[in-house]
């Protein structure tokens, strides 16, 4: 990678006891989507709110466009806009006074304003809702007015925090087509979820994230190369799950099994050839299996593999 716009060195982050992130280290390129994929409290948030300048880090150091950010760093501030998971709008005003008053804090003189707003408007798909009160629209089009929000000053990086939680399937793909094309414009964007298919379609790297740590990254390919040539395989078991999986662990060619509810997930080579002797491994424990599903490994699954958990525990 070229010289990064984005530079993450280290993070680290207390609270209490709890240690929220851990070390965590990162770079986005111009124009690349980046994604941090990890469950609920896996430190998606703290990790992005410090690289917004919203919190300090304990150890570590983000620098955005050579500058360094820190929540006094207002100059840095300019380079960055924040989509929070939480919507920050203003439910009495319409859309376009929604944005027109952001941009006043933003600093946009009159003449930009207008213009910036009829313009985020068409982007974000509201242009023919604009003078209707935030509060008559869908979750997903407060969504978008929220994503439009962070795009007035025309930031080189744009960090969306779970943009679609909450959203039906059609607004969420309509989230997801506009932040397809906002790479197209020369937008760095960091995404956080913990949803595998968004990260599959808009990142062009992951990080995936657990208990604060950065497990792994890299491109959707190089991260499923980690598990190798293997196959997954699900068994739908009747029985002591656990048992089964252990039992599962223990057969040739497998490389990792672990029980998730009445599911035994194996990671094995060769799956055609061996699934007799998965089987019989199950039956020993006393265990039936009821349904045999084989496939080939996704972020999900080397999710599971990297922690042991699954991806949406």
């Amino acid at each position: 990678m070229e010289t990064p716009l984005l530079s993450c060195t280290g993070l680290e982050r207390s609270f209490g006891d709890l240690k929220a992130v851990a070390g965590v280290s990162f770079e986005i390129g111009e124009g690349e989507t980046y994604g941090l994929l990890g469950p609920n409290g896996a430190g998606k948030t703290t990790s992005i709110s410090i690289v917004a300048g919203l919190l300090a880090a304990d150890a570590g150091e983000v620098t955005v466009a050579g500058e360094r950010m820190h929540p006094r760093a207002t100059a840095t501030k300019r380079h960055v806009g924040l989509v929070p998971q939480e919507l920050a709008i203003y439910p009495d005003l319409t859309a376009r006074e929604n944005l027109d008053f952001f941009a006043r804090l933003y600093g946009l003189d009159k003449a930009r304003r207008a213009t910036r707003v009829d313009e985020i408007l068409e982007v974000i798909g509201l242009t023919d809702r604009a003078t209707d009160r935030a509060s008559e629209y869908s979750g997903g089009m407060k969504r978008r007015l929220n994503i439009g929000i962070g795009m007035l000053h025309q930031p080189r990086l744009l960090i969306l925090d779970e943009p679609t939680v909450g959203v039906d399937p059609q607004s969420r793909n309509a989230i997801l087509e506009s932040v397809e094309n906002l790479t197209t414009d020369g937008i760095s964007v960091l995404y956080t979820t913990h949803y595998m298919e968004e990260a599959e379609r808009l990142c062009d790297r992951i990080g995936i994230i657990d208990e604060g740590l950065l497990a792994a990254e890299g491109t959707r390919r190089e991260l499923v190369a980690t598990i190798g040539e293997q196959d997954l395989v699900r068994l739908h078991v009747e029985g002591d799950a656990s048992a089964a999986a252990e039992a599962c662990a223990k057969v040739d060619g497998v490389s990792s099994a672990d029980a998730e509810d009445d599911t035994i997930i194996c990671l094995m080579e060769h799956a055609g050839g061996r699934l007799p002797a998965l089987l019989q491994a199950v039956n020993d424990v006393d265990a039936s299996v009821s349904g045999v599903e084989v496939r080939e490994p996704d972020l999900e699954d080397v999710f599971l593999h990297l922690t042991g958990k699954a991806l949406r525990d």
